[in-house]
């Protein structure tokens, strides 16, 4: 673990791994991030979420390291990104969208490739190889070239790769983007088991649903932060009730309900989420749907998803 660079970082007692003020970073003309403020707890699994093009990993790159700010600044155990940037490196683990895998090398020698760039001294090696090996379910697969494996599978030595060093700070940027849900499954275990040995973990998604498994969560709109904390927290924040329609005329009752005093009106699949202020504006909303004769096969209260509370939260 590191030891010496805490030193005013200190928030109700607990230990502030990350501290942004005000970071802001534009390209030319356009502002990609803007007065992001973020505090991020020592053993916390902390999520950034949102859309493409929110800004989420330039947010990253910038806590990396490795794009410097416009604006602000950020330490990252103590250290300023804008002033030893290099310092903060090997204490991180940053692992981007794409991950610098080498095909034609097999697992096992991607694994001792990261390790020689790391410097990871020879006596420690096996050890943590065979124990990276053995978390990411990889032994058996250990002489297959990286090409040759699965979507899933070359995420999890990405991960691995990345780990090889024995970092203190995970930095995961969309680590789970286009990989099938079993091997989506299969990594946030491999995320869960890293919480408990104490490592901090930030993940950028653009899967809402996925905010569902973080301790905290700042929602990211347009380069700024929407909202941030608990993902219950953010989703007791909706005002109104949330409702759910399934209906086989769903684009008629979209318009419909768009015109009458529904706050948000969202497909989600084969159904419409809308929120209404109250028991009242439901009543109005079922008499309209009767009128404009539109078949509703279900019409009910349910409690709102992470994706509600985005829909519902961000600027309109």
């Amino acid at each position: 673990m590191i030891k010496g660079h805490m030193n005013g970082l200190k928030s109700g007692g607990e230990d502030l791994i990350v501290q942004t003020r005000k970071l802001a970073r534009t390209f030319g003309k356009v502002t990609a991030v803007s007065n992001i403020n973020l505090e991020i707890k020592k053993g916390e699994l902390f999520g950034l979420v949102g859309p493409d093009g929110a800004g989420k990993t330039t947010v990253m790159r910038m806590l990396a390291g490795i794009l410097p700010p416009t604006s602000g600044d950020a330490h990252v155990f103590g250290i300023s990104v804008c002033e030893n940037p290099e310092a903060i490196k090997e204490h991180i683990a940053y692992m981007p969208q794409r991950f610098g895998l080498y095909s034609d090398l097999t697992v096992l020698e991607n694994l001792v490739f990261y390790a020689d760039i790391f410097q990871v001294p020879g006596k420690e090696r096996p050890r943590q190889i065979n124990k990276l090996l053995g978390f990411s379910r990889l032994t058996p697969f250990k002489e297959r070239p990286a090409g040759a494996l699965s979507g899933g599978m070359k995420q999890k030595l990405g991960l691995a790769c990345a780990l090889i060093h024995s970092p203190d700070l995970l930095l995961l940027d969309e680590p789970t983007n286009g990989v099938d849900p079993v091997s989506r499954r299969d990594f946030w275990k491999i995320l869960y088991d890293l919480l408990k040995e104490g490592l901090t973990v930030l993940v950028t998604t653009a899967y809402l649903d996925e905010a569902e498994r973080m301790n905290r969560v700042a929602l990211i709109h347009q380069g700024a932060i929407v909202e941030m904390g608990h993902p219950q927290d953010l989703k007791s924040r909706i005002q109104g009730i949330m409702m759910e329609l399934i209906t086989p005329d769903g684009e008629k009752a979209k318009k419909i309900l768009e015109d009458s005093s529904a706050k948000d009106v969202n497909i989600f699949g084969e159904s419409l989420h809308l929120r209404l202020s109250d028991e009242k504006a439901v009543t109005h909303v079922g008499d309209l749907l009767k009128k404009a004769e539109i078949k509703v096969e279900s019409f009910r209260q349910i409690e709102p998803s992470m994706e509600d509370a985005f829909l519902s939260l961000i600027p309109k």
